[in-house]
Parts: structure tokens; C-alpha cells; sequence
């Protein structure tokens, strides 16, 4: 019997949750038929057949979270010629079987079961065991292939776990979002400032979409070290000369954050396309991984939905996220005269580490003083 270990999704994904199996066992299989699909921290991907064969057991049910190099599935040994020869493949067509799992064996010293290379842990549990201080050589392996999983972990830091009464597991994008939700507030030392935006009578085609992204342009220009990535461990810091813009969106499933590159090359009618467009895909869930990839800014267009004020939450490596909030009526004072006017709220989110008080400040001025411009009547 040959086991098919989950492979290695790329883009440093150390785990996937399985989401659907178009096969069952009893199947026979042809090379590079689609098996299952899965969901990662990036996309839904589907994983086609490395072999040609008799499926003997599925070892993950849908909503299973799976770490690279865990059991996928047993076939027989009724294996092609191209399967015997050992031609895995790649993620179009075959994919990579994670080469931890497949070669850890052979380059494991036999010296100590406890000896520093014998530890058998995927880099993010690597990196959990060491933010609890925790000694992998002390943790008790349960996983495949004497893996050590992230509750392992937690269990030797004594975190015994807990459940809620009637609760359910986060999966999928929920799932992801909660993992970076905790990172971000763990790591980003935020600071958010809030200010208004004096639109005057507002015209009832506007597109806040539109607006708000050009307003970023404008503010990047006054202010570039807000379109910048920064590495707390080593207190770095990386500007960029374009703007690769996180756009923020609410779906069903949770939230994603599709991405439009160097958005200062498209003209409003193009964004709005571009924008349109990311928001069919992403409902869909058919959404390129790397359209997913690559933020250096982030915009939150909340108002849509509700509210004035928020503090949004920068997801690191960048450095600022600007979040707008519902258009409402409200009596202003301009040139001395009290006039009723539509206010935009904006709430502008910095990492305090790497973006000055002053710099944020400057940064929401030139926002809002391109809106009003732009919009007052």
C-alpha cells in the first residue's frame, strides 16, 4: 500500500483544510485525477492523483485541518510506471509531496531520539514552540510519522484546551482570519486617528470605492512611509515605490482581502472595474492565490455596512490600514456660516513602531483635503 502525504502547497503554507472529496475508497483512480480540494490560507486549490490505482482510505474527513506531510490518502500497489519511477510532479498536474515528510528519515541523525535534528515539527510549530518556550525535545509527538502538531505544543505549555458548550470549529477563511487577527495583536504596537471629511451635498453617483482609493494615492505621495512592510524581529523597515492595495471585504465565509496592484496606474473607470472584478471573484471563491498576496497598504470601506469610527487592524508586515465609515447629515461650520453638509468619518490604523504620530497625521490630511476638494458642492 503506497500513502499520498498532503504536499507542499507552496507559498510557505505549513497546513490545509480539507473542503471536498470527489472521490471515496473503492474508487480507482487515474494519474492526475482531481482527488479533493482543499482550502489554505490563500485559496481553494485542488490536488490531483500523484498515482494511478485502487483508493484503500481517505484519512481526513471535510473540515479536517491537515499539516504538509500528513496521511492524505492509501492507494494500492497497482501503481503506473510514472508513479514506480517515483515523478511526482508539481502543483499543475502532480504535486510535490512535502520533501520533510518524504526525506526527514534519511537526513535524521540515529544517534539520540532526542537529538535537535531528530525533532520532527513543521516550521510553524517550530515558531509556536519557541514564542511559549517551550523545549521540543520535551513535547510528546502524536502527529503522522512522529510529528510534533501544534497542540502538542500547546499541551506541553499547559494549555489543556478548553470547549464551548454547543460551539463549533472555525474553519476555512474564518479560521485564517482569527489566526491573523491574533498574530496582528500580538505583534503591532497601533495607534488609530480619527478625523471628518466635509464631502458638501454629495452627488448620487459617487463612488466612495473610487474616491477613497485615489484619496490614498494622494496621501502615499504627501506620505510614503505609510506604503511600507516592517520586520519587528529585526526592526527593518522596506518602502515601496508602488502601491499594492488590500482591499478589505466581507463575505459570508469571513473575511478576505483581495489585493489591486500599483493601483496609481489605472485611470477611476478602471478601478472600478478592477475593483468590481475582485469583488466577483472573491465571492465566487474563485480568486487567484496571488491576487490574495502582496498588500503594502490596506482600505477598509466598512461604512458600507455600518458604523462611523473603528480601529482597523493592521495585518503586519505592513505599517497602516485607513477604514471608512458611514456618510451621514450633519451641521457644519463653513466660511462662518453653519450649513448641513455629508461627513465622511475616516479612522487611519498605524503600527506606532515603524510610523511616526506625524507622518499619520500628515498622511490622513492629505486624504481627506483630496476628498474634499474633490467632492465639496
Amino acid at each position: 500500500m503506497k500513502i499520498f502525504n498532503l504536499p507542499d502547497l507552496g507559498e510557505g503554507l505549513a497546513e490545509a483544510e480539507v473542503r471536498e472529496w470527489y472521490v471515496k475508497e473503492g474508487d480507482s483512480v487515474k494519474l492526475d485525477q482531481p482527488l479533493l480540494s482543499v482550502e489554505t490560507a490563500k485559496a481553494v486549490v485542488e490536488i490531483p492523483s500523484p498515482y494511478a490505482g485502487q483508493i484503500v482510505k481517505l484519512h481526513a474527513l471535510p473540515q479536517t485541518l491537515l499539516k504538509t506531510g500528513e496521511p492524505l490518502v492509501s492507494f494500492n500497489e497497482e501503481l503506473d510506471a510514472a508513479a514506480r519511477q517515483g515523478d511526482r510532479g508539481s502543483i499543475v498536474g502532480k504535486l510535490d509531496e512535502s520533501q520533510l515528510a518524504l526525506e526527514e528519515e534519511k537526513i535524521l541523525s540515529p544517534q539520540s531520539a532526542h537529538s535537535k535534528a531528530s525533532i520532527k515539527a513543521m516550521p510553524a510549530v517550530r515558531q509556536l514552540a519557541q514564542q511559549l518556550n517551550v523545549d521540543l525535545n520535551a513535547v510528546r509527538a502524536t502527529g503522522a510519522q512522529g510529528q510534533i502538531t501544534v497542540d502538542d505544543v500547546k499541551r506541553e505549555a499547559g494549555f489543556a484546551g478548553t470547549s464551548l458548550e454547543g460551539g463549533e470549529a472555525l474553519h476555512g477563511v474564518r479560521r485564517v482570519m482569527a489566526q491573523v487577527m491574533s498574530r496582528a495583536h500580538q505583534e503591532v504596537a497601533a495607534v488609530t486617528l480619527m478625523d471628518d471629511v466635509d464631502l458638501g451635498q454629495l452627488a448620487p453617483e459617487a463612488d466612495f470605492s473610487v474616491l477613497l482609493v485615489q484619496a490614498l494615492i494622494a496621501a502615499v505621495k504627501k506620505e510614503p512611509g505609510l506604503n511600507a512592510w516592517f520586520d519587528g524581529k529585526t526592526l527593518q523597515r522596506r518602502l515601496f515605490p508602488t502601491i499594492n492595495l488590500g482591499l478589505a471585504m466581507d463575505t459570508a465565509e469571513g473575511l478576505l482581502v483581495p489585493v489591486l496592484k500599483d493601483v496609481a496606474q489605472y485611470s477611476a473607470q478602471d478601478l472600478r472595474e478592477q475593483i468590481q472584478r475582485l469583488k466577483k471573484e472573491v465571492g465566487s471563491r474563485h480568486i487567484e492565490a496571488g491576487e490574495l498576496q502582496g498588500a503594502t497598504l490596506s482600505l477598509s470601506n466598512f461604512g458600507n455596512m455600518g458604523g462611523k469610527y473603528a480601529n482597523p487592524i493592521i495585518v503586519p508586515p505592513m505599517v497602516a490600514i485607513l477604514g471608512a465609515g458611514r456618510v451621514y447629515e450633519a451641521a457644519v461650520v463653513r466660511a462662518g456660516k453653519v450649513v448641513v453638509s455629508s461627513v465622511l468619518p475616516l479612522s487611519l490604523s498605524i503600527d506606532h513602531r515603524a510610523v511616526t504620530g506625524g507622518e499619520a497625521a500628515r498622511f490622513l490630511a492629505a486624504a481627506k483635503t483630496f476628498l474634499e476638494q474633490e467632492k465639496r458642492g
